[in-house]
């Protein structure tokens, strides 16, 4: 995957309810991509608190404000810690989104 792709992954795994279900139906038939527990360590540094510096738009920001308050009604956060505790991975250090994943990246459409 390219940087682009694995940002866009992670955008998804983090705000994208489906994309979610979907990758924790593969960690658990064991057909998971190997990268899968960096993406979902990126999902959750999305889900931190906003970045004061750093950022490449006031666009960006607020986009990525708006994806984590969606978010919420899903219990995405809990449903991505869960899923890392599964596979082993150790708490995150960081507390706040780091500037360079703020990026003006669309989601797919989520309807029924």
């Amino acid at each position: 995957m390219t940087p682009r792709e694995k940002l866009q992954y992670s955008y998804e795994l983090a705000f994208h309810p489906p994309r979610l279900n979907a990758a924790w139906q593969q960690i658990k038939k064991g057909e998971a991509e190997e990268e899968i527990k960096e993406l979902l360590d990126t999902a959750l540094l999305l889900h931190q608190r906003l970045p004061e510096n750093g950022f490449s738009s006031q666009r960006a920001l607020q986009r990525l404000a708006i994806y984590q308050a969606k978010s919420r009604a899903f219990g995405m956060v809990g449903f991505i810690r869960n899923i890392r505790s599964a596979l082993g991975c150790k708490e995150l250090e960081r507390h706040v989104v780091p500037g360079n994943l703020v990026r003006d990246i669309g989601l797919p459409p989520f309807c029924r």
